[in-house]
């Protein structure tokens, strides 16, 4: 395939093209995969498609301004995202260590973006060409917008406006704001006029007033109402003010009545737009039916991880109305479903399966929650004054339309499609809406499962559960026995991988410990365990931060060090023989030594495994232990005296 089929990413190209000038730069954190999964690649084509000149300039040399000069001056704009990820999640584990791979590099190599790329690439924007506009967008600047904690660093903040000293933030999906801003510069406004779109924030100018803007709605006369959060200094300086500011912000996420957010820094105000609207079905077809080449770019001599993992999969829709407190989609995405046509879906399928490369397996037919597919509010009039966080908890809003109807007609269409063997669901169900559907159980358990299927009860305890905002552990049981039950039925050995995050706001040792216990119960032995990291933005981050649940403002008790953190992960591994001694220390000093023995209820013996003791002495020399033959492999079969081992690794997050 020829490099012309791509957007171009070096300066020999843009010539190739005969361009005297690219009308738009993207620079970007990441390789370029011309999927749209990769937000370079989509924001790229949808510019493209209206007739701009688009160039893309991936993870470059960033210590200086060199290869933002050899592209040449964009004629419009710089549009700068740090990539698919947040950096710093990107980066670091919850624990702070480097990670040794970067999913979104060639080879995976690390180091080829620098911390918190979003302010460095900005900044090197101004030095190549300091009259070009500078629009920020993505997942890093879009949950920077406001003052936020951040993790890596234990400090709060600023907007990421301050920090980038770009003229915009686009933030959310972006589509309909990053074309907007290019038609009205294209006309000869300037980044100014582009002030009043939803879905952006900006500074104003020292001595600037705040400008008199509504906000057009789908219902109901155009909005027109600002809310203050607490300035930078006062939720940098006062836990209490950041809860509230947390609060404000979570309760102006419906664009349809959502209020613009202002917020002062120093002498300078920070001005938050409401959200952009969800796109309706014929605007996210569109972006989705631009002709992708599903491809990295030739240019790169090793495979980029990201790519191998998503080249086969299709996006069918959008956003999450769950409203889980440590999750980050809703503040980026949309808690309204956004879903393409069937149609699209099938296009796309279709195009996929006449492939020669394509081998017949879609890895994943899904979204943030595969079978949240054209679920919507049955009211539109009550959807456009609700202000609820979530639609399923504490309970499923009796007005929401949980019907799988459509998932399942569109799952029995696409693996009737010719040159598609199978059609997997890998992206994760939603199981309070699923155990309810049967039909839709036996679908899945008979064709859409490859052995393993991802659900996330994350927690058992209803306290821990409750600052989740997730359902209780008997709505998981139902959905198990359910799966079960249906894979009984199609003649399948299939497993259910629940994933269970550790350290999360409200969880202590005596939390985890009731964890250990339900695993030990129901036979499971998680693999790889996810520990709570702090994103910006989101509500569990703040009841992290200041201790306070800010819907509420009634404290949380947090685990904040690293060793009562690794007590936690070794508690819900307590079969491992390296977790041996911490969970033994910490089932003592719970005063829970009942579960410590031979009975069937207990955790651990009384005695060490020969195992833990040599855990023990390597700990003590500093010597490894070289790992046995089958040690790290993962049991993907139930022994009859015992369950499953399962992995929970959820390091895309």
């Amino acid at each position: 395939m020829a490099h012309l089929d791509f957007l171009p990413i070096t300066p020999e190209e843009v010539r190739k093209l005969g361009w005297q000038q690219p009308d738009i730069v993207f620079v970007s954190g990441d390789a370029y995969v011309d999927h749209p999964s990769f937000a370079n690649a989509l924001l790229g084509r949808v510019l493209q498609a209206a007739g701009f000149k688009v160039a893309l300039l991936c993870q470059p040399a960033w210590k200086d301004a060199d290869a933002w000069r050899a592209m040449g001056r964009p004629r419009l704009f710089y549009a700068v995202s740090a990539g698919n990820m947040d950096s710093m999640i990107n980066h670091y584990t919850a624990n702070k260590k480097r990670r040794n791979q970067d999913a979104y590099s060639p080879g995976g190599a690390i180091g080829l973006r620098p911390d918190r790329p979003t302010a460095v690439y900005a900044q090197r924007c101004r030095e190549a060409f300091s009259d070009v506009p500078v629009v920020i967008g993505g997942v890093e600047a879009s949950l920077r917008r406001i003052a936020h904690y951040d993790y890596w660093s234990d400090t709060v903040k600023p907007s990421s406006l301050v920090t980038s000293k770009a003229d915009l933030c686009g933030f959310g999906m972006g589509e309909r704001q990053i074309l907007e801003i290019a038609r009205r510069l294209d006309q000869g406004l300037t980044i100014r006029d582009c002030r009043d779109l939803r879905g952006v924030a900006y500074l104003l100018g020292k001595n600037e007033s705040l400008p008199e803007h509504t906000f057009a709605r789908p219902l109901g006369p155009p909005m027109a109402t600002t809310r203050e959060l607490p300035s930078f200094e006062a939720v940098r300086d006062d836990k209490r003010a950041f809860a509230e500011a947390t609060r404000t912000l979570h309760q102006e996420t419906n664009p349809q009545n959502g209020a613009r957010l202002v917020q002062r820094h120093g002498d300078r105000l920070l001005v938050v737009n409401p959200p952009d609207l969800a796109l309706e079905t014929p605007e996210l077809d569109r972006l989705y039916d631009l002709p992708y080449t599903r491809m990295s770019h030739p240019s790169y001599r090793q495979p980029i991880p990201a790519d191998a993992m998503i080249r086969d999969s299709v996006t069918i829709m959008r956003g999450c109305f769950g409203g889980c407190t440590f999750c980050s989609i809703t503040m980026h995405q949309g808690n309204a479903i956004q879903s393409r046509s069937e149609g699209s879906i099938l296009r796309e399928l279709k195009t996929m399966a006449a492939d020669p490369k394509f081998k017949g397996v879609v890895s994943d037919l899904g979204g943030p929650t595969a079978n949240m597919y054209r679920m919507r509010c049955t009211q539109p009039k009550v959807e456009a004054v609700c202000r609820r966080a979530s639609c399923v908890h504490p309970t499923v809003c009796k007005l929401l339309d949980t019907s799988h109807a459509s998932t399942k007609h569109l799952m029995k269409k696409a693996r009737e499609i010719p040159g598609i063997k199978k059609v997997h669901i890998a992206s994760g169900i939603r199981m309070d809406l699923a155990r309810f559907d049967d039909e839709y159980l036996e679908d899945l358990a008979k064709h859409h499962v490859g052995g393993h299927l991802k659900v996330a009860p994350e927690h058992v305890s209803d306290k821990v559960l409750g600052h989740m905002k997730k359902p209780v552990t008997q709505t998981f049981d139902h959905f198990a026995e359910r799966f079960a039950a249906a894979s009984q039925r199609a003649g399948k050995e299939q497993y259910l991988v629940p994933y269970y995050i550790a350290s999360h706001p409200g969880s202590g040792v005596e939390e985890m410990i009731e964890l250990a216990q339900y695993l030990k119960a129901a036979g499971y032995k998680p693999l790889q365990v996810q520990d709570f990291i702090p994103a910006p933005m989101d509500i569990a981050t703040c009841m992290y931060h200041t201790g306070l649940d800010p819907m509420t403002m009634k404290p949380v008790e947090t685990v904040k060090k690293l060793s009562d953190r690794k007590v936690q992960r070794a508690l819900m591994q307590y079969f491992a023989p390296e977790n041996y001694f911490a969970v033994r220390k910490a089932l003592q000093e719970a005063g829970r030594a009942d579960l410590i023995g031979s009975g069937p209820q207990c955790l651990i013996p009384s005695q060490p495994p020969k195992e833990a003791l040599a855990f023990q002495k390597a700990a003590a020399t500093g010597k490894p232990i070289r790992p046995t033959k089958n040690q790290g492999k993962l049991a993907t079969r139930a022994k009859r005296s015992g369950g499953p081992a399962f992995p929970n690794d959820r390091s895309g997050e």
